[in-house]
Formats: C-alpha cells, sequence, structure tokens
C-alpha cells in the first residue's frame, strides 16, 4: 500500500523534529471583530515570465508540429534535462489578462495531454515539448502543442504554447505547470493516520455515506465501466469487507448518497432520487425513485425530516421531501433560484436552523429561507467574477453562523463567511492550495473543518478563529502513478464523512475507501 509506506516517512520527520466526472472542466452577517478580508476572486492573473511570449495571442509564431518554430532563445532547455521524465502535472494555460483555462498532462510510457494520447513526447536535456489531438464535434482536428522554457523550481515547468485546428495556428499563450504530488510542497501539519485503504470495484468513486456499520459508496461511470453503489461493512475499520454493489439498467451515474434511519437515498443522474430500504445494511432492497419520470440529482441532503435534493436537470431546482416516514419520501415543494445566468443550477446544498444555504454554480452561493417549504425567499447572495460555487458547510462559531465555501475550478480558494445576517454576508477569510488545483466537499463538525481537496488531498482545519483558519492535519491521497490516475482536475479526494466514531471515510478517484483516524 504506497500511501501507507508514504505516511510511514512522513510520520516519522514529524515526531522526529518534535511536532505533535466525464463533466468537462469548468473554464475559462454584522461586521466581525476582525473586520472583513478582501475578495481575491478564484483565479488571480499573474504575468508569465517567460521569453517566448508571442506580443499578440491571435498571431502565432509557432506551429504545433516543431519545437523549433517556438522562441526559446531566452529558454533554459538544459534544465529539463535534471527534471524527472516522468509525473502528473496540472497546468493553467492562458491566453491573456482575461482568458486562462485548466489542464493537465502525464509524462511517460502512457503520456497524456488533456485526456487525449501524446501525439509527441520529449522531455530531456535538449528541451520540452508536448501535442496532443482531439477530434472537435465538428470533425475538425484539433491539436495543442506545449513547449518548455523553463523549470524555476522542483516540480514546476513554464513555457508556451499554440492551438492549431486542421494543421492551421491560430491561438498561442504561455502555460504554469506543477506536478500533483507533495514532495516539494511545504506542509507543516499532523499526517493522518490511514487505518485502511480498499479498491471500489464500480467506475469512479464519488460520494460515501456511512451508518450501521457500513460505508455505502457511489460511484459514477468510468468509460465503458458502469457507476453504482459499493457496500462495505466497516466494523473492523482496519479490513472493510465488500459486501454487494449494485446499478439498474442504464442507471448508474450515481453522484450522491445520504442515510436516515432505515433507508438510504442515492442522487441519480437519470432517474432522480432512489430509495433504498438499509434494513439489512448489507443488502439494500429497491424500494422506488423519486419524484418519477427522468430526472437529474447530483447531490442529496438530508436535515431533520426534510430532504433536499439538488436537481440541474431539466429545471435547474432543488427538490424538497418530507421524509418523516423515512422509506416514503413526499414531494413538497420544487425550489428555484432568481438567477441572471440560465445555465446555472444547484449543485449542492446545506441546510441549517431554517435556512438552506444553495452551492448555485456560477450564480454563486445563496441563502434561502425555507421555514415554509412553499415560500422559500432568497435572503441573500455571495457572488464574485469567475465563481462556480460547488460546496459548503454551516455551522454556529462564537455566537455567529459561519459559512465554509469552495468552488470547484483550478485555483479555487476555501472562504470562510459570517453569513448570521444573509443580506450583508462578510468575508472573514480565505484559505487557497495550488492554483493548478479544486477544493470538492468539506464536512464540519464543532470547530474542525474537513476538506477533500481534490490533488491537495484531505486537509483537517482547526476554525474556532473563522478569521484564522488553522490546518492541523491532511494526508497525501493521490497517486500520480496509479494505474487508475489521469491527468484530469477531477482526481484525488472527492467526497468524505466523518460520522462521529472516531474515524473519517474519505473517497479518492483512483485509490478508493480511506479511513483515517480523527485527529
Amino acid at each position: 500500500m504506497k500511501s501507507l509506506a508514504r505516511l510511514a516517512l512522513s510520520t516519522g520527520a514529524l515526531l522526529l523534529s518534535g511536532c505533535s466526472k466525464d463533466t468537462p472542466e469548468v473554464p475559462d452577517a454584522g461586521p466581525p471583530a476582525t473586520g472583513t478580508a478582501v475578495e481575491r476572486t478564484d483565479y488571480v492573473d499573474v504575468l508569465p515570465d517567460v521569453p517566448c511570449a508571442d506580443p499578440d495571442y491571435r498571431a502565432p509564431r509557432a506551429n504545433c508540429e516543431d519545437p523549433g518554430s517556438f522562441n526559446l532563445s531566452g529558454c533554459d532547455l538544459a534544465a529539463f534535462g535534471a527534471r524527472s521524465p516522468y509525473g502528473t502535472y496540472r497546468a493553467i494555460l492562458r491566453y491573456h489578462a482575461e482568458s486562462a483555462f485548466g489542464a493537465g498532462f502525464r509524462l511517460g510510457l502512457d503520456g497524456t495531454l488533456m485526456g487525449r494520447p501524446l501525439v509527441r513526447q520529449q522531455s530531456d536535456a535538449r528541451g520540452f515539448f508536448l501535442t496532443a489531438e482531439y477530434t472537435m464535434p465538428s470533425k475538425a482536428a484539433q491539436r495543442y502543442a506545449l513547449a518548455g522554457c523553463r523549470v524555476p523550481e522542483p516540480g514546476r515547468i513554464t513555457g508556451c504554447f499554440v492551438r492549431c485546428t486542421n494543421g492551421v495556428p491560430e491561438y498561442a499563450g504561455t502555460f504554469d505547470a506543477r506536478r500533483m504530488n507533495w514532495e516539494n510542497e511545504p506542509n507543516s501539519s499532523f499526517p493522518l493516520i490511514p487505518v485502511s485503504e480498499t479498491a471500489v470495484p464500480l467506475g469512479d468513486p464519488v460520494d460515501v455515506y456511512v451508518t450501521k456499520d457500513h460505508a455505502y459508496v457511489v460511484s459514477v461511470p468510468r468509460g465503458t465501466e458502469a457507476g453504482g453503489l459499493s457496500v462495505f461493512d466497516v466494523t473492523d475499520k482496519a479490513h472493510p469487507v465488500l459486501r454487494t454493489t449494485l446499478n439498474l439498467p442504464n442507471d448508474s451515474y450515481w453522484n450522491g448518497v445520504w442515510a436516515k434511519g432505515d433507508a438510504l437515498y442515492i442522487a441519480s443522474a437519470n432517474s432522480g432520487v432512489i430509495v433504498y430500504d438499509i434494513t439489512d445494511p448489507a443488502a439494500p432492497q429497491y424500494v422506488r425513485a423519486l419524484p418519477g419520470g427522468a430526472i437529474n440529482v447530483h447531490t442529496v441532503f438530508v436535515e431533520g425530516d426534510r430532504l433536499y435534493a439538488m436537481s440541474p436537470a431539466p429545471n435547474g431546482e432543488t427538490l424538497l421531501f418530507d421524509v418523516a416516514s423515512p422509506l416514503d419520501p413526499k414531494l413538497l415543494s420544487r425550489i428555484s433560484v432568481p438567477r441572471a445566468d440560465a445555465t446555472s443550477y444547484p449543485h449542492d446544498a446545506f441546510a441549517y436552523q431554517d435556512r438552506l444555504y444553495v452551492n448555485h454554480s456560477t450564480a454563486g452561493y445563496v441563502v434561502l429561507d425555507v421555514t415554509r417549504p412553499d415560500v422559500t425567499p432568497v435572503l441573500g447572495r455571495y457572488a464574485f467574477a469567475g465563481q462556480y460555487s460547488h460546496a459548503n458547510a454551516v455551522g454556529t462559531i462564537g455566537g455567529r453562523t459561519i459559512a465554509f465555501e469552495g468552488g470547484e475550478r483550478f485555483g479555487a480558494h476555501l472562504r470562510v463567511l459570517d453569513v448570521t445576517d444573509p443580506a450583508r454576508i462578510r468575508l472573514l477569510a480565505q484559505v487557497k492550495k495550488r492554483a493548478e488545483t479544486s477544493i470538492h466537499n468539506m464536512v464540519l463538525k464543532g470547530t474542525r473543518l474537513y476538506v477533500a481537496w481534490y490533488h491537495e488531498g484531505v486537509r483537517v482545519f482547526d476554525v474556532a478563529d473563522p478569521a484564522l483558519p488553522q490546518e492541523i492535519a491532511s494526508f497525501d491521497t493521490f497517486e500520480e502513478f496509479h494505474p487508475r490516475s489521469t491527468d484530469s482536475l477531477y482526481q484525488g479526494a472527492i467526497g468524505m464523512r466523518v460520522p462521529g466514531d472516531g474515524y473519517v471515510y474519505v473517497v479518492d478517484l483512483p485509490s478508493g475507501l480511506f479511513v483515517f483516524q480523527e485527529p
């Protein structure tokens, strides 16, 4: 188990020192005592420091075939001979100050760029050059070519790129790439202690719920592999036992899961909320799908006797069910948020004290009054340019209602918001990791915030002082050479639960189900 081996090394070092989804990437409260932070947005543009950049991004000097066509005269090509020719990288490709996007590449025998096999791969003392090609819906052949210029620090490559269609150069830009391991990343927090790591047999695992000494892991399809539900008996945390797997005909894009009593609720992209009876926790029995017909439900959340189901399509709405009888949900209402962007949709939500805090993708972070299911006015909103609000958690800390919010895109920040007065939401703090990575999910337990941060692994923060989050524990779940790893943004720690049994349960896309001791 490679992850456990890495942990042994990092734990020893700290002890010696004395320290205790087939989804495309997203493109381009009164005042607190300590004042408010400044909103920096997620992606903060950085002027590239590479001499190969073209004066006009619309007039490329290079082509997609010949590395010699790039102006690399001021570059340090020899530096590429001293670095490893293998690894998984995430990059920000920049055309100009207002146009940039995230992309990845993998170097090695099965190299890829943006998920496509490499047409050409060079990474040695002569220089760095990658090309990959894909066929557009119009049948045109589009190719990207990346030429390295510098290695500013270990694990980082900067350079220039050009995009060509049917062999004709169209646009040029610069790139800044970082290797997705932690070897060169500062990390002073104590490592989480892993108890077990177990492969998940269906598709790509994305979420987990733990109840009745069983972990219910849902997966989305991976290529021709179907997704579905994998049920693990976790009575012995060190040795989870797979009890069963299941899905439905032509219905296995299962992205979210929750439980209440003997009912298990699964978010299905095909049939809404699927209800299973888990009276026998090892053998779920299908009950029915709600509300009926073809509908995409992406995530689910249960608070008391209410089930909220966030549905991207067909209407971009949140379904509210009464689950006082858990196996017999009753639809109470369909909640829609006014929005200027018609493509915006509720991705996730958190219910707390008669309010629903909705991550409404490009429409921002929205607070609703859900005291009455039939009337749900918007109480406030936190939005900024380039936002893709994705996940959140809310609680009371120091007498104030505090929300933790994160996006899903390159450069996503963790935001700490005072939402005591939703009409005047205040930004208290931001936490940012590498600009090339993204947050996915989070769980708040008391004054500890657990974040599944994709390539950044699992991060645990002490948020007793919301304005000064302190990272206290972490673990790198992502293995760049895992046979199921890809160059996608959506890799690494993606879902988690902290059920209060002394353990943290995390699903990692390539590796499967991790169980950690609570820090």
